[in-house]
């Protein structure tokens, strides 16, 4: 089972933008879909976006629509989640998983659907 390592977490201003990487151990096309979660103290996880690695299709939750980015990097082996305008209610510690290439019936944004998990890194937004 591959390792999932996340970078590019930070401190903001509202309005602001940052790019989180996420690099795999191993290819990131032994996954099938790939997805960006995140945390915010007290709250439940929730998805972010997701990419099925292969075709490169992405589908996001509402609020991240027309703000983020989520890509493939074949470069580096990794995803990318560009934030654009940024808010505080962004803030959270934001996590990448992957599927390991089992499909599971499962919704994208549902957590069970995904095996490997980084260790996170957090973003902070002030207003």
């Amino acid at each position: 089972q591959g390792r999932l390592a996340e970078s590019g977490g930070g401190s903001v201003q509202a309005g602001g933008s940052l790019r989180l990487t996420c690099e795999a151990s191993e290819s990131i096309y032994n996954n099938v879909v790939m997805s960006y979660f995140r945390q915010a103290p007290g709250k439940a996880r929730e998805g972010v976006a997701r990419i099925k690695v292969y075709y490169g299709e992405t589908s996001y939750a509402d609020f991240a629509k027309g703000r983020f980015t989520i890509s493939r990097d074949d470069a580096k082996n990794a995803i990318s989640l560009e934030m654009t305008n940024l808010q505080p209610e962004d803030s959270a510690m934001y996590y990448c998983a992957a599927d390991g290439g089992i499909i599971r019936p499962l919704a994208d944004f549902d957590s069970e659907r995904y095996n490997i998990w980084g260790q996170g890194t957090q973003v902070t937004v002030s207003s």
